[in-house]
Formats: structure tokens, sequence, C-alpha cells
């Protein structure tokens, strides 16, 4: 058994993780959520085929089911690893739709402007400090004309605190090998903070194994922050409800939930 342990801050989303991240998200209901956000679009005045910008983009999930609804997406992630397996699934698919980009959220600027921009899978939880969010934000308004749309899910705080993190365990096949993933997480109560430890283990045919561990630090939300960090990046908090049970309101028993902000002039 060879054993490997990375480094907070250093390895989110790292090589390891990448290989295993499409095979331990197999039953996330990615088409459940891009049905969601044309329905947002559309309900705010962007139905039809629309340029999109997929900031946090990971290994393209959302982005290449919004291809294939007609979008022209460009996805950026700051995953070296991740994105190489994108741009592989680029290959395959054939998809002329879709481009990525290898960059910091925080500091991009394409030099264009898109219809909407998204954050999704709590790419806004990983900007921990207020600087952070900040310049996630401003990034965020460079991209949108006025009326422009920002699509995001985010942990919510409320919730959070009123159904703290447990330990949870998950195993998924991939190919002839078996990932087995153990998730530990504590409160930083005073930073608004959720510590997340993986361990993981891919174990072979042959059962031989090796483990690995991750730690991941996400920030959770609370309404009124959230409003006023858009507010001051010109950005109007139109809706934060539920996610991915849009119907229902965001309130303790919301985990996850979803905002739709508007770019103001």
């Amino acid at each position: 058994m060879r054993s490997r342990e990375t480094v907070l801050g250093l390895t989110e989303f790292g090589a390891d993780y990448a290989k295993v991240y499409d095979a331990i998200y197999r039953s996330k209901d990615y088409d459940g959520e891009v049905d969601l956000i044309e329905r947002i679009l559309t309900s705010h005045g962007r139905a039809g085929s629309r340029w999109l910008l997929d900031l946090g983009c990971g290994t393209g999930n959302h982005a290449f089911r919004l291809a294939e609804r007609g979008h022209f997406v460009v996805g950026v992630d700051r995953s070296t690893e991740m994105l190489a397996l994108a741009n592989a699934k680029a290959k395959t698919a054939g998809s002329g739709s879709v481009e990525f980009h290898e960059a910091d959220i925080r500091k991009l600027d394409l030099g264009r402007q898109f219809d909407a921009v998204l954050m999704m899978f709590t790419v806004l939880g990983y900007q921990l400090e207020d600087s952070d969010l900040m310049a996630a934000l401003a990034t965020v308004r460079r991209h949108l004309d006025t009326g422009g749309l920002f699509l995001f899910d985010v942990w919510y705080g409320p919730a959070v605190l009123a159904n703290r993190p447990a330990e949870r365990q998950i195993s998924v096949e991939q190919g002839t090998t078996r990932i087995n993933r153990k998730t530990c997480a504590t409160l930083d109560l005073a930073r608004h903070l959720c510590r997340v430890t993986f361990d993981l283990e891919r174990v072979a045919d042959d059962e031989s194994a090796e483990t690995w561990r991750e730690e991941h630090v996400v920030r959770y939300y609370f309404y009124p922050e959230i409003e006023s960090a858009l507010a001051q990046n010109r950005l109007e908090l139109a809706v934060l409800r539920n996610f991915p049970d849009f119907k229902a309101p965001a309130n303790e028993r919301s985990w996850n939930v979803i905002g739709v902000g508007r770019a103001l002039r």
C-alpha cells in the first residue's frame, strides 16, 4: 500500500483528486442543475442560446451540458489537472462551443462580457477571506453588462449551524478499481469556515491499494453578507433559494442555496 498526503491550500483538486473526481460525483444531478440554470435564465429574460462564463468549471460537467443545449460557454479554473480532463472531454465530444482557460478567478479579465456568469458547486465558498470574495465578485461584474445575471450556489450559514457536518463514507467503481472516500469536517465558528478532510483509497482489482488525503476549507455564508458583498460590486441579490429544490426558501434546512444576482449600472 502506498500512502500520500496532500498539503492544505496547495493541492486542493490536485492530480490525484482530479483523477477520481468524475467517478465520485457521477451521481450528482448535473442535468437537473442545468435544467434549473436554464429556467432561471429564462425567468430573468435570458431565454435561448446565451454566452455563459463558468468560473470554477472543474472538469466541465456543467459547461458541456450547457453547450449541448446551444449555449456558448467559456470555462475557467485554476486547477491544471481538472482542466486537462475538461480539454480531453472536449476532444472526445468534438464540441466547438466550449473553451477553457486556466486562471485565478480573482484576477481574471477576458476583455469581454457575457449574458450570465456561473459559479456552481460552491466555488464562492473557496473565497475564504473578504479580499478573495470581493476580488472574485469584481471579476463577475467585470464580465457582465448591465442587467446580466450571476448564478451561484453556496453553503448557507443558518443550515450549517442547525445541522452540523457529520462523518460520511462513499464507495464508487471506476473501471476495474474501487474508490473509497471518508469525509470528516469541523467548523471554525469565528470565521464561518468548514474544514473538510477527505481520506481517499483507490483499490485495484488485485486488492492492492493506494491512499491519500485532501483537505478543503469552505466558507459558509449568511444572507446579509451575501447581499452586502454583491452590492459593493454593483450586483443586486435578486433571489436566494434552496438548492437544488428551487421551490423551497433558503432556511435552516438548506445546507446548499442558490443565488441570482443582477448587474447594476
